[in-house]
């Protein structure tokens, strides 16, 4: 790993207050970033500013790209070159780099993005969102493929969750996603700031990288070919096989007071924590109210969704979500054969809308009559 000053700060291991967006670079820097590309975007500008401090004084790679598009393909190039590279943004400059993600996935590079939601669709306005969840946990761009995501719903996990980021990027040769928001981008709060460790005990070597070729066989990395002959049917084939292999190895969610639970609220990031305060206040109160969260959005945790329902087998289910309702496209298809199709509420509205406690015990007290 690249010298970072985690060892000199008097600030490692102890608690600290940052921002969300402030944290994920900190953790981006002492888990060895070598390179940031990005251009500002509200709510998520913190992160570019924070990194322009500092990696300058580590001697390492920060460039305020003219555009969204210019930043994605040199997060390509540096990928490429076997760097650990990172870039954020925030709602519309993520669909910019949509193009750019879609080429990276194909040529099977490792990189971290991190996407601030805000409302939309179109500009929309700053405030905090999750309708991006589609975009991000599908693909996103053109043709086949996924995303690793991850979605924090504290500081220290903003934290946490970015170092993972990391190896799982280079440990699985792929792109991986924080999906955050207004809310987790802009909070302050205390969190630990740790040592980087990594996830993996042997990490896969980069020998694809394009490092130079003197005393040994060219590399080359592309997404083109011309006729399934040339090998892109083996090549969807073969990362389909892989996404199957991480669905599999790589899937994480938590739950709260759900034994017993009348109903259970499936939410995540922002979402889960407005939710789990009123399940608090529900529970003080003699109802019965757990909470499912997801923290990771792909793979998606749907065997640990239906393991829990076998458990609870007499619970309704609220998705709560900052949007129309997508997540609950997925709880709908890990539950179609388990849950009847009634017993799956919504609540949620999108453009920058976001619930409160008091608004989901109302809707809560509703359900459950």
């Amino acid at each position: 790993m690249p010298e970072t000053i985690d060892k000199k700060s008097s600030s490692v291991g102890k608690k600290v207050l940052l921002k969300g967006n402030e944290a994920v670079a900190e953790a981006a820097i002492k888990a060895g970033c070598d390179a940031y590309f990005a251009y500002p975007i509200t709510p998520q500008t913190e992160t570019a500013e924070y990194f322009s401090k500092r990696m300058v004084d580590l001697n390492r790679i920060f460039i305020q790209a003219e555009s969204e598009v210019a930043a994605i393909n040199m997060v390509f190039g540096a990928s490429a070159a076997g760097a650990r590279v990172m870039t954020s943004s925030s709602s519309p400059g993520i669909s910019l780099k949509q193009e750019g993600i879609s080429y990276i996935a194909g040529a099977e590079l490792p990189c971290v993005l991190i996407n601030v939601v805000r409302g939309g669709p179109g500009l929309g306005n700053i405030l905090p969102s999750q309708a991006d969840y589609f975009q991000t946990t599908r693909g996103g761009g053109h043709g086949d493929y996924r995303c690793i995501t991850l979605v924090p719903n504290s500081i220290q996990e903003c934290y946490d969750m970015t170092m993972a980021a990391f190896d799982l990027a280079d440990y699985y040769r792929m792109p991986v996603f924080i999906l955050s928001d207004g809310i987790i981008g802009q909070m302050v709060e205390p969190f630990v700031m740790h040592e980087y460790s990594p996830m993996f005990a042997n990490m896969p070597k980069k020998d694809w990288a394009l490092t130079g070729c003197k005393g040994r066989e060219p590399n080359v990395v592309r997404t083109l070919y011309m006729s399934p002959a040339d090998g892109l049917e083996q090549l969807n084939r073969r990362l389909f096989a892989k996404y199957e292999k991480i669905e599999a190895e790589y899937r994480d969610c938590q739950q709260i007071s759900c034994d017993g639970a009348d109903l259970i609220i499936i939410a995540y990031g922002a979402t889960s924590r407005i939710a789990k305060a009123a399940i608090k206040k529900l529970n003080k109160n003699g109802k019965k109210v757990g909470l499912f969260r997801p923290k990771t959005v792909w793979p998606w945790p749907g065997p640990e969704l239906v393991e829990l329902v076998k458990n609870n087998k007499k619970a309704k289910f609220l998705v709560i979500e900052m949007s129309m309702g997508q997540m609950i496209e997925d709880v709908k298809l890990s539950l179609m054969d388990v849950v009847k199709k009634d017993w799956i509420y919504f609540y949620g509205m999108g453009g920058g809308w976001c619930p409160t406690p008091e608004t989901i015990c109302e809707k809560v007290n509703e359900v459950l009559g």
